[in-house]
């Protein structure tokens, strides 16, 4: 097990990179904390599969170092790293039985029989594999496969971490919070480093402890999932997380109002003069902002609600510009009229898409 820290770490895929658009992945300063359940968000082509083949060994980075500890790993080979990797797609041996394939890492690095057995019995029953453990792996289904590809990682007892590169995606959608329990109870037990690569916000959400969200081949906010969905650092971790997403406004802010259009939106921070040349957005989620009648609030017109089971969202326009809006409970409105209550305290002021602290009184930052 192992503490992993990423010390300026940067790739670019062509020769000669020199500037930022040449790379890959932007360079980089994280730790991975020893024990710790993180996942790395984002779509595809953010850079989270090049940041993940980096760790493992697989890619050498253009620039930086990889520390497990403190021994810099960056030219190790992956069996050297000792790090367990999970696929996309199962890495099983359809021949061998279940059994066979758990105690595969172990014999391997000729571990006697006796404490193999034990091991693969331990494994096989977090994983509730036991009642198969002398079955063909050729006649199981895909998730069967999947927790055998998982054990097989975490059958070596002295692993550094396990790499997950979007281990959920070829299994039934019924079945996939099954396994995303699994692993945090896997997770609880063994108390190793797990570092989870997905684009399903679920998955990342449900599964770690911290998220690293990645745009554009750069890390733009590591946080826990509620620090990510209650204050996004960035704009994009506003869109992406959450269903349905932030809304993200254009605006102008003097002090502590914010003009949207003609409308204007009072401010529990006050925000410094903004340049003319800073792209300034207000974002505030569909959660935090409710549809009320017409009068009660802010002008709206709306075009539709949605039923959506757990809750209704009203989509509106504002200025000319669309969001959303939560729906509570007993409200009806009739026609297009109606306003909008926006909880201040949930209101953001974004500049060239980052978060714009402000002040509160007194001075001091919010």
């Amino acid at each position: 097990m192992a503490r992993i820290t990423l010390d300026h770490l940067a790739h670019a895929y062509k020769a000669n990179p020199r500037n930022a658009e040449d790379y890959a992945l932007k360079e980089i300063n994280h730790v991975w904390s020893q024990g710790g359940a993180y996942a790395l968000l984002g779509p595809s082509g953010c850079g989270k599969t090049t940041l993940l083949n980096i760790i493992s060994g697989l890619v050498r980075p253009t620039r930086g170092r990889v520390l497990f500890d403190e021994l810099d790993v960056t030219d190790l080979s992956t069996e050297s790293r000792n790090i367990a990797q999970v696929f996309q797609f199962p890495v099983v041996y359809d021949t061998m039985t279940v059994r066979e394939n758990l105690a595969f890492p172990l014999k391997n690095r000729n571990v006697p029989r006796d404490r193999t057995a034990r091991r693969v019995e331990e494994i096989a029953s977090l994983l509730d594999l036991t009642r198969v453990l002398d079955r063909k792996a050729s006649n199981l289904t895909a998730d069967m496969k999947q927790k055998i590809s998982l054990g097989r990682g975490l059958v070596r007892p002295d692993v550094a971490a396990i790499l997950f590169d979007e281990p959920l995606t070829v299994i039934d959608p019924h079945l996939k919070w099954q396994l995303r329990s699994t692993l945090k109870e896997i997770h609880r037990a063994l108390d190793i480093t797990m570092i989870y690569v997905t684009h399903d916000q679920t998955e990342a959400l449900t599964f770690a402890d911290k998220v690293v969200v990645m745009h554009d081949g750069a890390v733009v906010q590591t946080g826990t999932p509620e620090e990510l969905f209650e204050r996004p650092a960035h704009t994009f971790v506003g869109h992406f997380i959450g269903s349905p997403g932030m809304n993200i406004l254009p605006c102008r802010v003097e002090g502590s109002t914010a003009f949207v259009g003609n409308t204007m939106i009072s401010l529990r921070r006050v925000y410094r003069t903004l340049s003319d040349g800073e792209h300034i957005e207000l974002g505030i989620r569909p959660e935090f902002v409710r549809l009320q009648p017409k009068g009660a609030g802010l002008p709206v017109q709306v075009r539709r609600i949605d039923d959506i089971g757990r809750a209704r969202i009203a989509r509106v326009e504002m200025n000319g510009r669309s969001l959303a809006a939560s729906v509570p409970d007993g409200i009806s409105i009739e026609g297009r009229e109606a306003s909008l209550v926006l909880d201040p305290k949930h209101v953001h002021i974004y500049a060239n898409g980052h978060l714009v602290a402000g002040e509160a009184n007194g001075g001091q930052t919010s």
